[in-house]
């Protein structure tokens, strides 16, 4: 059976494990980059760590944690609940944190004491006892934001005002569809709508010169062009392809995985 971490923007439904420690991961900037700091107990000064109001945001596993903004969990005092919380500025606790203990299972707390629904979070780690195997990554893709669209305009010669413009109408409809078919064929996932519109573009201008006649004495005219280009921004995640005894599996991570990735004996992903 194929395993799928869905992105939720990143990851897969929270599987929560008895035999799991409770875990809380605090990270320097938001979105999970930059230094972290990881524990499994309270901590009354994150001082002591040099980790004090350097919190950005941060991922929690399997069960509930309280953070404060002063020492001995005093101050302005928020409850997370499992799961990813890229940013910790909504809730007012950027670069505030300074201590941080775990939530007794039976204690209740009213609603506004908690942060905001998290995005859920697979948790990899690994379960007592459990046998792990290595199995071959077979493909990786950096997932970006969507293409962006950037246009300009430049001067360009045209024939005199003869067989509609000068122009093949119905060469540059052939060449965009023969374009648009080239960069579907060569193109991936997202990359392939970057690479058919692309296509396309690069089709419509070679086709727009098949079949044009003679003309009169050329003349100027601002023409505006546009491209659609894959997006600048660093990859949001990597969605990764392995097999293991048979059977293709597939994961979303934050960072680029190597040739191989560890897993239990149903395939699934484990640190």
């Amino acid at each position: 059976m194929k395993s799928f971490l869905k992105h939720g923007l990143l990851m897969a439904a929270l599987v929560a494990s008895t035999q799991a420690g409770a875990q809380v991961t605090f990270y320097e900037h938001d979105g999970f980059n930059g230094r972290s700091f990881t524990t499994q107990r309270q901590v009354r000064n994150f001082e002591r760590f040099g980790f004090n109001d350097r919190s950005s945001s941060v991922v929690v596993l399997n069960d509930r944690w309280e953070v404060c903004t002063d020492v001995r969990f005093e101050g302005r005092c928020v409850v997370l609940r499992p799961g990813r919380y890229a940013s910790l500025s909504a809730m007012g606790l950027n670069d505030r944190v300074s201590s941080v203990r775990e939530v007794e299972h039976t204690a209740r707390y009213d609603d506004d004491r908690y942060a905001p629904q998290p995005v859920p979070v697979y948790d990899n780690h690994r379960r007592r006892n459990e046998r792990l195997y290595q199995a071959n990554v077979t493909s990786v893709r950096a997932v970006v934001g969507p293409p962006e669209q950037r246009c300009w305009v430049e001067r360009e010669q045209v024939s005199a005002p003869q067989q509609r413009g000068g122009l093949n109408v119905g060469g540059a409809i052939v060449g965009a569809v023969l374009g648009g078919v080239l960069g579907h064929q060569v193109g991936g996932g997202r990359g392939k709508d970057i690479a058919t519109a692309g296509g396309a573009v690069a089709g419509a201008a070679v086709g727009a010169n098949v079949g044009r006649g003679s003309a009169a004495a050329p003349v100027s005219r601002d023409v505006q062009r546009c491209e659609t280009v894959p997006s600048q921004n660093k990859p949001e995640f990597w969605d990764v392809t392995y097999e293991f005894r048979g059977q293709e599996h597939h994961m979303q991570v934050t960072t680029p995985p190597g040739r191989t990735v560890t897993v239990n004996r149903q395939g699934e992903p484990r640190a």
